[in-house]
């Protein structure tokens, strides 16, 4: 495996499909390890630390589900969910337990690989930040990000957060003050344009409330702006 290839683990029990999609992804320069078993997954993620895990849903010895809740707080690296059903409310489980993505199946490899390539750019990307390059440190009173190791401290406490809600942190921070709507920040961190259905970002809202102690009801430090997006309130982080 080329140094310079980022590392994927598929963690998919469909042997044609895992077959197909890491031929597709290896000819764009991935590197990528396959897992079939539910029940191997954890350990695998754990110890391999990829850049990036795709996982479905309904596995063998163990769920994708649990496979998410159990790693989370152990592998910071992004998790993009693989779902068979039309169900949303597997979706949305998977977004709160900590997955960044989802794709439905059957798979589109080229909306499969505009996903992924999506959750590497994260926000560093000049298309989030085009008028500047980005400071690498942020302190708003007792929050503290750092954009380059991607760590973020609130009142000297590390803060777990997956991908995508650190990428959200980075973005309202960055912005502190200013309303941003879904679409700007489904581009920003998804890289595509939010569809008016999409759920993906509120969710991940609303678990960075959880983990930034704002009040889950009345939130004060992320404000809901009805009708507009959301609002990072640059004096509630005292």
């Amino acid at each position: 495996m080329g140094k310079d290839k980022n590392k994927i683990l598929l963690v998919e029990d469909d042997v044609r499909l895992s077959a197909l999609v890491k031929e597709y992804l290896e000819k764009q320069a991935y590197g990528i390890q396959v897992e079939y078993r539910g029940d191997r997954a954890v350990k695998r993620i754990i110890d391999e630390a990829p850049d990036l895990v795709i996982l479905d849903l309904m596995l063998p010895g163990k769920d994708g589900l649990s496979i998410c809740r159990d790693v989370r707080s152990r592998y910071k690296g992004p998790i993009l969910i693989l779902t068979a059903r039309e169900d949303d409310m597997d979706q949305v489980a998977g977004l709160e337990l900590g997955a960044d993505d989802y794709v439905k199946k059957p798979v589109d490899p080229r909306v499969l690989l505009a996903r992924i390539r999506a959750l590497f750019r994260r926000v560093i990307d000049s298309s989030v930040f085009p008028e500047h390059k980005p400071p690498p440190k942020i302190k708003i009173g007792g929050l503290a990000l750092n954009l380059l190791s991607r760590n973020a401290m609130l009142n000297n406490t590390a803060l777990e957060l997956s991908t995508t809600e650190f990428d959200l942190l980075w973005l309202f921070a960055s912005r502190a003050g200013q309303v941003l709507d879904r679409d700007f920040l489904c581009q920003a961190v998804k890289g595509v344009e939010y569809d008016g259905i999409d759920r993906s970002i509120d969710v991940a809202v609303s678990r960075l409330r959880k983990k930034v102690q704002d009040h889950p009801d009345q939130p004060f430090r992320i404000k809901t702006v009805w009708g507009s997006g959301y609002l990072f309130v640059e004096d509630a982080w005292e």
